[in-house]
């Protein structure tokens, strides 16, 4: 019989999943995707919800081939899944035969059943360079201090993007002396030189998760044979778990527009951040945030300006930006950038 067209819009989310690890370097991500989108079947409960799977499975929405990874990178780093565990990196690529028979038993896991709940909650570390790039242009057009709002602000570990240090181009930010630095791959001219001196800090998120508890949640959506992404979460991780960010659960929308609303003191900006997380909310909280951008924004003055840094997925193209827009301002292109923050081709000029 002829598969669905719900399967088959399930097995190409994988295959274009393989595809983005490819791009990524990440080859076992691509084995993996590939084998589970061409050799899943509905015997189990979780082959059942993962091919009938009723909403749009695509990376840039539900992200599920990336729900399932992170569950299975969850029992791996556990020691649940030990025949599995021999196939993960650091050990050598598995041939698609043996991955797949060390992934079937797997498959049929009750504990598998919770990932597919909710989408990637990743709060990629790396990202917090391309951030703090912004960062800078915003605090050299407004030298004062700065309060961050966050969207989409998981465990809040890119709030505390100016306790790590970072090399962007030959500009050096941050803190010297913090056991994670930062040095993406710079093209372009440097961002700005500017003391970024924050606040205060606060974020939302639907499923807000503790840097001193949910540590192995973060690292499971980790993709498994990327050290370094790895490695900068876990030194992140603890550096957090001294004073966490406050991440407040509820609806970005509703969020947003009450922070906005409340008053902001003469010799503060305000700066709405988010990165890699806008294409999961619904468009009708988009259009919500957006338009309590730009009503605050009527408002807003150089001694109390507002700002939006986006690094985000353009719409409709496959390219990941840096975009700013500020009151008083303008609407800037900043950069392109790698989605984990690795390289960032610096352009800021007026979009």
């Amino acid at each position: 019989m002829p598969a669905s067209a719900t399967e088959a819009a399930v097995r190409a989310a994988f295959a274009r999943q393989a595809q983005w690890a490819e791009a990524l370097g990440s080859p076992f991500m691509v084995r993996l995707c590939r084998v589970i989108g061409e050799r899943l079947d509905r015997e189990n409960e979780i082959g059942r919800r993962v091919l009938d799977w009723p909403g749009d499975p695509d990376s840039l929405a539900d992200a599920l081939p990336l729900r399932l990874a992170g569950g299975l990178h969850a029992l791996v780093r556990r020691g649940d899944a030990p025949a599995l565990a021999a196939c993960y990196p650091p050990r050598p690529l598995p041939g698609e035969e043996r991955l797949w028979a060390a992934l079937r038993p797997v498959l049929a896991a009750p504990a598998l059943l919770p990932w597919l709940d909710g989408a990637p909650q990743t709060n990629e570390v790396g990202r917090s360079a391309v951030l703090i790039s912004g960062l800078l242009v915003v605090a050299d057009e407004f030298p004062q201090p700065l309060e961050l709002l966050e969207l989409g602000a998981s465990a809040g570990l890119n709030l505390a993007l100016d306790r790590y240090g970072y090399d962007l181009g030959g500009v050096r930010a941050g803190d010297p002396a913090s056991p994670l630095q930062l040095t993406p791959q710079w093209m372009g001219d440097p961002p700005p030189q500017a003391r970024v001196e924050i606040a205060g800090r606060s974020g939302v998120d639907l499923r807000p998760l503790d840097p001193r508890r949910d540590g192995e949640r973060l690292l499971a959506y980790v993709w498994p044979d990327q050290r370094l992404r790895l490695s900068q979460i876990e030194t992140a991780l603890a550096i957090a778990a001294s004073d966490p960010p406050l991440v407040e659960q509820g609806d970005a929308a509703a969020w947003i527009e009450r922070r906005l609303s409340e008053p902001q003191p003469a010799g503060l900006t305000r700066v709405v951040l988010h990165s890699i997380a806008f294409q999961y909310f619904p468009e009708d909280a988009r259009r919500r945030i957006a338009a309590a951008l730009e009503k605050a924004g009527a408002a807003a003055t150089f001694a109390a300006p507002l700002a939006w840094l986006r690094y985000e997925h353009d719409p409709g193209d496959d390219r990941i930006t840096l975009r700013l827009r500020t009151w008083p301002g303008e609407e800037r292109l900043l950069a392109h950038c790698h989605p984990h923050g690795s390289v960032v081709h610096w352009l800021d000029g007026p979009d």
